[in-house]
């Protein structure tokens, strides 16, 4: 049996070391936005290369907070309108409606599963304040031309980069760093993973930077004195510590996610499966190996049959999610052609070569 991902085997080796850092934060005695938060949050925008990094509760309450952060400080309004990749999972979406503004759906490129900058123009309106950025799967969004578009028309960029933890582009800037403010998921199973819910927005701006710390902690910077009606969202001890034991492997396991993709690319060789965009770049940090194949369930059938496991990412797009009911009618045709034949395949830093031999010999034999 090859699991899609055996997260117990590849938290083992950090056990005595989480272990530690555990026992350390039991011996301080403070487990909300301490020194652990503290080290975490200095430590990750440095390595992001950013002036600021604010610890959340998780992903989805990262976006949330740029957008009221940027409500707070007037740059938003209720009503205006964020660009947001229509190929996504929903939780890039519904901090735009918890924020009361509008989703404007882009298609994708279909090779590289995210946001076609060259749709931004036909989206864009008089209401048009931010465009969203997923790197979706662990590959940046082509920023350069994302932040040219929104320089020229005076709009805000945000990045969902909850998949993109270390992916960096030609200049090495890396993913967090490449637009006016960004949101990360540290979600057990993401590159860089905690042990529970876990996020952060990374950010060099001043203004933001102070108004988030504020909003995360119930809107207020001094105990009892609340400024602004703010949520309680708070990166716990306990999880920054882990995050502090693990983001020293971060690169080295980006890096072993790059090699068991390349095999996974010069190995494969089945004309009825469409392989995954790769440049060869540090640009990819293979969150997940997604194919495309019209014979989806077929094909999972086929691979459960030999031990192997998958996962679809995912199976409906959010345009035709139940809690989208305003957006059910969109025809968005690329993104409901990726949601119908996209799958994943195994792919992290606890697989052996024998393990991608034997995933790929019967992938070729499909």
């Amino acid at each position: 049996m090859i699991p899609f991902f055996d997260l117990k085997t590849y938290n083992q080796q950090y056990k005595n070391e989480i272990d530690a850092a555990i026992e350390q934060v039991l011996a301080s005695g403070r487990y909300i936005l301490g020194e652990q938060v503290e080290r975490f949050e200095h430590e990750y925008a440095s390595y992001c290369g950013t002036t600021y990094c604010i610890g959340t509760g998780n992903g989805m309450d990262a976006l949330l907070l740029i957008f009221k952060a940027w409500i707070e400080l007037g740059l938003l309004e209720p009503g205006d309108e964020v660009m947001v990749p229509a190929n996504t999972y929903i939780a890039s979406i519904l901090p735009v409606i918890h924020a009361r503004l509008k989703p404007v759906f882009v298609e994708p490129d279909i090779e590289t599963f995210n946001l076609d900058p060259e749709k931004l123009d036909a989206a864009l309106s008089s209401k048009t304040k931010v465009i969203m950025a997923v790197h979706l799967y662990g590959q940046l969004a082509d920023m350069k031309a994302i932040n040219s578009f929104a320089k020229a028309h005076g709009l805000l960029v945000v990045e969902d980069a909850a998949q993109g933890h270390g992916a960096s582009g030609k200049d090495n800037k890396k993913a967090g760093n490449l637009s006016d403010a960004a949101g990360f998921s540290f979600y057990p199973t993401k590159n860089l993973g905690a042990l529970g819910d876990a996020g952060a927005v990374t950010t060099n701006n001043d203004e933001l930077a102070a108004m988030l710390r504020k909003l995360r902690d119930y809107g207020r910077s001094t105990k009892y004195l609340n400024e602004l009606a703010g949520i309680n969202s708070r990166l716990d001890e306990f999880q920054a510590a882990v995050l502090n034991v693990k983001l020293a492997s971060l690169d080295r396991d980006n890096e072993k996610r790059r090699k068991l993709a390349g095999f996974y690319l010069d190995r494969i060789n089945n004309q009825k499966l469409k392989l995954p965009f790769y440049s060869g770049a540090q640009d990819h940090v293979f969150h997940q190996f997604v194919l495309r194949t019209p014979e989806r369930e077929r094909f999972i059938g086929h691979l459960n049959k030999h031990g192997i496991g998958t996962l679809v990412h995912y199976p409906v797009p959010p345009h035709k999610q139940k809690a989208l009911k305003p957006y059910n009618e969109l025809s968005l045709n690329i993104t409901e052609q990726i949601h119908n034949e996209v799958v994943s395949i195994p792919l992290n830093p606890t697989l052996s070569m024998g393990s991608l031999e034997t995933v790929v010999n019967h992938i070729n034999t499909f």
